[in-house]
């Protein structure tokens, strides 16, 4: 088989592709010949030596799939071999064939294709957590979603129409067309206005009832404030560490020192009548029933096209490190994928 490396911190320019025998499927997993692998920029920061998750150097990076079963491990039913699916992966998933555990594979809809498939478990099951789950979005609720082009965005904008929400979201004003056809409401070019202040203008000053934050850094300070009265902040990822596309302690420490690490205050959130909450699907592996009730509900949001994961790229194994280009570039609008 063919994977794609990490063999140590650094620009996208230090992935390598490399070839291993195929693996055997253990007890319990099964064998997938994969069509397409999700990138995420949890990958990134993890190429960049910023993800504490990530296995030690070198490894294969990778947490989604989509492809077909060839082989299954004892106590699997063998009605597995032969069917399309997607799956989760705990690392490894740049790749051209993995073994997953049973309970990570899930029967893709014949009508989703491979990249599809590839682009649906991470970006969706996060925004689901975030606006479904611990969000408690409501009909007529207006949200704001930062970083509204990248693949948790669009995400976070279909279910957001699904549940009736109003979204406003935030990206470069190349992308606003594009987000406004997709459901947005609003769009903020963050590169030129202050977001803090047009969502004020913008909700009459009221605020929101929902942000979805992934910048970190003192972005988490300014979402907070965007909050009307019972608003809550949820916090997915820290991409204001990674600056650059090498590993900037500077930039880490600058990011770190301008969070919020007293605004949080319970006296503070009390008063305020608002919440902070924090999302890291990496962290749910062991909360197998939970996340198999969210993806069901998810692929019957597909059967019913009320979600449909967008592609943006894709890119092939030797092309990773433009992948991972494409993506820190603030190019993409939807999922980049690499494509074995």
């Amino acid at each position: 088989m063919r994977q794609v490396w990490i063999p140590r911190a650094g620009p996208p320019e230090v992935l390598e592709v490399r070839e291993a025998p195929d693996p055997l499927p253990s007890a319990g997993e099964v064998r997938i010949r994969v069509a397409a692998s999700g990138v995420n920029f949890a990958d990134i920061m993890g190429r960049m030596g910023l993800y504490p998750d990530l296995p030690p150097m070198p490894v294969v990076p990778g947490y989604e799939v989509a492809g077909r079963v060839d082989a299954v491990g004892d106590g699997v039913e063998t009605d597995w071999v032969g069917r399309d699916v997607l799956a989760m992966t705990r690392f490894g998933g740049y790749a051209d064939t993995v073994c997953v555990p049973e309970n990570q594979v899930f029967a893709r809809p014949d009508s989703m294709t491979a990249e599809e498939g590839a682009a649906l478990p991470v970006n969706y099951l996060t925004a689901y957590q975030l606006i479904e789950v611990m969000g408690s979005v409501r009909e007529g609720d207006t949200i704001l979603v930062h970083s509204a082009g990248g693949g948790v965005g669009l995400a976070a904008l279909q279910l957001a129409e699904r549940a009736g929400a109003r979204v406003i979201g935030t990206a470069s004003a190349s992308k606003h067309e594009f987000l406004l056809s997709h459901g947005a409401q609003h769009c903020i070019d963050y590169t030129s206005e202050d977001f803090e202040q047009r969502v004020m203008e913008l909700t009459h000053g009221r605020g929101v009832e929902l942000v979805l934050d992934a910048v970190g850094g003192s972005s988490f300070k300014k979402s907070y404030r965007c909050l009307a009265p019972t608003g809550r902040l949820g916090m997915f990822g820290f991409s204001a560490a990674a600056g650059g596309k090498r590993r900037s302690l500077w930039q880490l420490v600058r990011a770190a020192a301008a969070m919020p690490w007293l605004q949080f205050r319970p006296p503070a959130l009390m008063n305020g009548n608002k919440g902070v909450f924090g999302v890291n699907l990496g962290h749910l592996w062991e909360e197998v029933d939970r996340i198999t009730r969210w993806m069901e509900t998810l692929l019957d949001a597909y059967h019913k096209a009320a979600v449909r994961p967008v592609v943006a790229a894709t890119f092939s194994f030797e092309q990773a490190a433009e992948a991972h280009h494409y993506i820190q570039d603030r190019r993409n609008t939807g999922k980049v994928l690499l494509i074995p």
